[in-house]
Order: C-alpha cells, then sequence, then structure tokens
C-alpha cells in the first residue's frame, strides 16, 4: 500500500495531543494552636502516624525526609503539650530500643485526622470554586531569565 490514509505523514508524524495544563490547586491545611502556638498540624500528625507505624522516631523522621535531632525535638514538644506524653520511648539494647504511641497519643492522633477529614469536607464546594478563580501560577524568582 503507498502512503495513503492517516500515514501519509510517515513515521515522524507525532499523533499526541498536548494535554491541558493541569488546573492549580489548593491544599487546605489544618494546624491547632494553643495561645500561637502550634500543637498539631499535619506534619506533626505525620510524625505520630509514622512511629505508629514504624515503632521508631529516627525511622518516621526519615521517612519525613528530617533529621533524628528534629524529629525528637518534635516528639519533647508534642509530649510537653498535652497533659501526658503522646509518644513513649523504649531504652536500647537488644531490640536497640523504639518508640510507640501512648492512648494519648493515639486519641490526638485520631482527633487530629477526624477533625481534618470533617474540615476538608466542609470547605470543599468553595476550595474547588476559589481554584477554578486562580489565574496562572507566578514564576518562581529567576525562572524565564537566561
Amino acid at each position: 500500500m503507498t502512503g495513503t490514509g492517516d500515514d501519509a505523514a510517515g513515521p515522524d508524524r507525532d499523533d499526541t495531543v498536548a494535554s491541558p495544563p493541569a488546573a492549580p490547586s489548593l491544599v487546605p491545611r489544618l494546624r491547632l494552636l494553643f495561645d500561637d502556638r502550634r500543637i498539631v498540624g499535619p506534619g506533626r500528625a505525620d510524625l505520630l502516624e509514622g512511629i505508629r507505624d514504624t515503632g521508631s522516631i529516627a525511622a518516621a523522621g526519615r521517612a519525613m525526609g528530617m533529621s533524628y535531632k528534629r524529629a525528637w525535638t518534635l516528639v519533647e514538644d508534642l509530649n510537653a503539650t498535652f497533659d501526658g506524653p503522646l509518644v513513649e520511648m523504649h531504652r536500647g539494647g537488644r531490640g536497640h530500643g523504639g518508640a510507640s504511641l501512648t492512648e494519648l497519643g493515639h486519641e490526638v492522633l485520631e482527633r487530629y485526622r477526624r477533625m481534618q477529614a470533617l474540615s476538608d469536607a466542609a470547605i470543599a464546594g468553595d476550595l474547588a470554586a476559589l481554584a477554578a478563580r486562580l489565574g496562572p501560577a507566578p514564576k518562581a524568582a529567576g525562572e524565564g531569565e537566561r
């Protein structure tokens, strides 16, 4: 068959259709403050989940891209914020120690995630309406300069 029809342009023909640019997105983040002091937010909740899932402050911090010192500091702050500790440390030794959430730690994490889900659901319509009204994203400093 000769080069007629759809393949007439040859093998270099690009049949792909350009995708429309991704719609801008707004991301709500619930942070709980007490007297202007952050007590729980998405990062601290993620750290608590990581400790719950791994049994290790170091592993939880590493998974989040933070240093052990930073993870430890956040755990100390969380433990000092409430009327009891959220994370319990276990001494090293054969099992090399570890950490786990206390009953209060599980409660705080569960309540925070529930409040987060409820707030996300409550604002979803307004958030979508605002996202639809966003203009193009501003260029980062130096972008487009050569």
